[in-house]
């Protein structure tokens, strides 16, 4: 299904005001979907976005401890994903970032250092925008040589319907096996964007966008 812009204003003001907010609420893995904020953590802002310059943008409100939360052991270059809770309605690219946890997941607060495994970048053609996230589940394959430890991984997905522009963020739970020996450096949150960025801060509906420039670094392949 395409995600146009030449019809977004429209659908988001029809589908905002009948809709909640959608989260990322299960962890896929090993081909089955966990249970709901069973390895996923848990927001305590419901379903409300957070905006640059927060240390939400680490896991989410309420989600910068996972000692509630379980933790999932999978094998490095593993297919893992979110299921959630509706379909994405917003505008705007889902970015994948992971983070290797000093001690355990659970623990960790997200404050480290953070890489980005996968993106989904929208494809721009005669004026139209097809963002291709108009889904609930994402699925994306973790580095084969990915060091073994335990891990945060947080999904997002960037809303520029309107400005400012609105996160949507969960933080998964891992302790990966195997693998070699690569640990993931990029960014780090909340420093790592700004609300002025050129992939955070624009207009997707005028002038009409011939590019658009991904926030954060290039995708790490470990």
């Amino acid at each position: 299904m395409k995600f146009s812009t030449s019809v977004l204003a429209i659908a988001t003001a029809l589908i905002g005001s009948a809709q909640a907010h959608y989260r990322f609420t299960s962890l896929i893995a090993d081909g089955t979907t966990t249970a709901e904020y069973q390895y996923v953590r848990q927001n305590t802002n419901y379903n409300s976005p957070v905006f640059a310059g927060s240390t939400d943008l680490r896991c989410n409100t309420g989600g910068g401890s996972g000692a509630s939360t379980s933790t999932y052991t999978v094998a490095a270059g593993s297919t893992i994903g979110f299921k959630m809770d509706q379909p994405i309605y917003h505008a705007g690219p889902v970015l994948v970032y992971i983070s290797k946890a000093p001690s355990t997941a659970a623990a960790y607060d997200g404050s480290g250092s953070w890489a980005k495994i996968y993106q989904i970048a929208p494809t721009i053609s005669g004026g139209n925008i097809d963002w291709g996230t108009v889904s609930d589940t994402f699925t994306f394959k973790l580095p084969s040589s990915l060091a073994a430890g335990e891990y945060l991984v947080r999904i997002e997905q960037i809303a520029l319907h309107s400005m400012p522009a609105q996160f949507y963020i969960s933080c998964a739970q891992l302790k990966v096996t195997g693998g070699g020996s690569a640990v993931p450096s990029g960014i780090s949150f909340p420093s790592g964007y700004s609300a002025t960025d050129p992939g955070i801060a624009l207009n997707i509906y005028y002038p009409p966008m011939t590019s658009y420039p991904m926030p954060g670094p290039a995708v790490w392949s470990g």
